[in-house]
């Protein structure tokens, strides 16, 4: 039990602040409330995120980007059309966190780490990652646009009242809580002696940015447990809402690594380009999701759910595809060694 708590604590942690969360949410009703703490912890992680990343020798992914491109398009333009027209199916704040959850853009780190696990080509994720990080101030905000537009009022600029959501309002907060402390991240590393103790501390760092998203869904939670507090009993989600919102997450991702996978055989890319494109097509951000979850759709506390439910199963189901393509190497390499030996 202790390994598998070592192994999978941030899971056990993601269980057990969803439940403090909600059963205390009364109690503990005024710190979603506290902005400076909550883009704090924004800011802090997402420093901590790029600080370690050493992006290494990029030249092979720059010179034959067509990888890159197509993980790219999948994330920021595949992914938002899947998660739309699912979306379809399901209502209100469900509905809002799943367009929500598509638009945001790769995960800093994970794409990258699965990628190389399944035996990938990982500098393909990290272009990506870099991509859909660096332009999500121009992008998610048109996505929500589109997708979200019907639901909650979005206007391009600041109205007059402060009434509704303003796009460059949105554009001009994404660039200073997301793009600009993954910038200083990166011109930290600059300084010799500072990248050297990042990598040595890379390890410890991810737990601290971990315990900080960790923060960031227990804030979130208790905004939803407040806001189910406040409900109707008519109106309150039930279990088969729960369950059917989870199992339309996973199919959002699972279907985007499915196509890609399909358009990377199309394209004959190698197999580490094609794991490439599955992973980092399809893996998604937690952390700025809940920064613009808490700071633009305050009305709408549950749409944390379904974000929260994409991370957790990108985890499991990724693993579970890892491992298929590391069992089909192996495959191919005994049967590669069986030809070539002698009878």
């Amino acid at each position: 039990m202790a390994n598998v708590l070592r192994r999978h604590w941030f899971l056990a942690g993601l269980i057990v602040v969803v439940l403090v969360g909600f059963a205390f949410s009364e109690p503990l009703r005024e710190l979603p409330d506290w902005k400076i703490l909550r883009n704090g912890i924004v800011v802090t992680v997402l420093f901590l995120m790029a600080f370690p990343l050493a992006f290494g020798d990029l030249h092979a992914a720059v010179r034959r980007p067509a990888a890159a491109l197509l993980a790219t398009l999948m994330n920021y333009g595949v992914l938002p059309l899947i998660a739309w027209g699912i979306s379809l199916l399901s209502v209100g704040d469900f509905a809002i966190g799943m367009n929500l959850m598509a638009a945001i853009p790769c995960t800093l780190a994970s794409a990258a780490v699965w990628t190389r696990r399944a035996g990938g080509n990982d500098s393909v994720a990290l272009v990506v990652t870099i991509l859909t990080n660096t332009f999500c101030f121009l992008v998610t905000p048109f996505w929500l646009l589109w997708t979200t537009g019907s639901e909650i009022t979005i206007t391009i600029w600041p109205s007059a009242d402060g009434q509704g959501l303003s796009l460059i309002d949105m554009m001009g907060k994404l660039l200073l809580l997301v793009v600009l402390p993954m910038g200083l991240g990166q011109l930290a590393r600059l300084v010799p002696a500072a990248g050297n103790w990042a990598t040595r501390n890379k390890f410890t760092l991810s737990i601290i940015a971990q315990a900080g998203i960790l923060a960031m869904v227990l804030l979130g939670c208790i905004s939803c447990g407040l806001k189910l507090r406040s409900l109707p009993t008519d109106q309150m989600p039930t279990i088969f809402s729960f369950a059917t919102m989870i199992v339309l997450v996973l199919t959002i991702h699972f279907s985007t690594l499915l196509l890609g996978i399909v358009a990377a055989r199309r394209l004959r890319f190698a197999r580490p380009d094609e794991i490439a494109v599955a992973f980092a097509g399809s893996q998604k951000t937690l952390m700025i999701g809940l920064a613009i979850a808490s700071e633009f759709y305050t009305q709408n506390p549950l749409a944390i759910l379904p974000m929260v439910a994409y991370h957790v199963g990108q985890l499991f189901l990724d693993t579970g595809v890892a491992e298929r393509y590391l069992k089909a190497e192996l495959a191919e390499m005994n049967a590669s060694e069986e030809s070539a030996s002698p009878h």
